[in-house]
């Protein structure tokens, strides 16, 4: 399967072939391999920004962080852990041909109700919109991420 080009820098991923012929990547954060689906290729990338660009360590990083929202369980697809031990940034990735509208940036801020992070992301990988929370408020951050 060929994926598109994203709107972040390129990444190194280590791939392999699985007995059933499905590609999969291994995920340093999870520290296991994963199939290689449209949404874990725009994750992939989000993570290594994050790592390779805003300068978190891998270990800051949690992949499909519980979310109890109402009483019932969901998963934050990235949640980043700030040095002061709380969740700091949200992110929540979708496949190139999901558009992010509306719906997804109320996913977001349903898992920010709880979360309290300073940053939510929502990318396609085609598109990103980072909004910094503060006050109540919720305010776009131009130019995120640059691409090379």
């Amino acid at each position: 399967m060929e994926y598109p080009k994203l709107n972040f820098p390129p990444i190194h991923l280590r791939a392999r072939r699985n007995g059933s012929g499905k590609t999969e990547v291994f995920d340093r954060v999870r520290r296991r391999w994963l199939v290689l689906t449209p949404e874990e290729w725009v994750r992939r990338h989000a993570v290594e920004y994050l790592i390779a660009a805003c300068g978190y360590l891998p270990e800051q990083i949690v992949e499909e962080y519980p979310v109890n929202i109402n009483g019932m369980a969901q998963r934050a697809d990235i949640v980043v852990i700030g040095r002061n031990a709380k969740p700091e940034v949200v992110v929540e990735c979708k496949e190139t041909n999901v558009k992010l509208t509306v719906e997804v940036v109320n996913q977001v801020v349903r898992y920010n109700s709880v979360l309290q992070c300073r940053y939510v992301v929502i990318t396609n990988g085609i598109d990103c919109y980072c909004y910094r929370y503060e006050n109540n408020s919720y305010t776009p951050i131009p130019n995120f991420p640059k691409a090379e």
